[in-house]
């Protein structure tokens, strides 16, 4: 059974700095990453990185964050530097497992509020 663990989110000023981490359990992955919502609006992408370690981010946090994983792909951190008000949002971990009739899992979101 797939199992992810979210933890990091918080309240920081613009211009500051936060760090998701997702521990992940219970299979084989090949895809992590990180999306985000705000209330009306569709679940976008933010940052993803596979097992080879080809990483993918959206345009609005280009050299700003940063997506990392471990040897072992059971955890996936995002670090968000010089972070915005227009970063507040619900912000979810997400995997694709590498075997199984259910591919996607998603993690019960942190909340992330940037103050201006």
């Amino acid at each position: 059974q797939v199992q992810l663990v979210e933890s990091g989110g918080g309240l920081v000023q613009a211009g500051g700095s936060l760090r998701l981490s997702c521990a992940a359990s219970g299979s084989v992955f090949s895809l992590m990453g990180w999306y985000r919502q705000t209330p009306g609006k569709q679940r976008e992408m933010v940052a993803t990185i596979t097992g080879g370690r080809s990483t993918n981010y959206a345009d609005s946090v280009k050299g700003r964050f940063t997506i990392t994983t471990t040897n072992a792909m059971d955890a996936v951190y995002l670090q968000m530097n010089s972070l915005k008000p227009e970063d507040k949002a619900m912000y979810y971990c997400y995997v694709r497992r590498i075997v199984g009739s259910s591919r996607d899992f998603w993690g019960q979101g942190t909340q992330v509020t940037v103050s201006s």
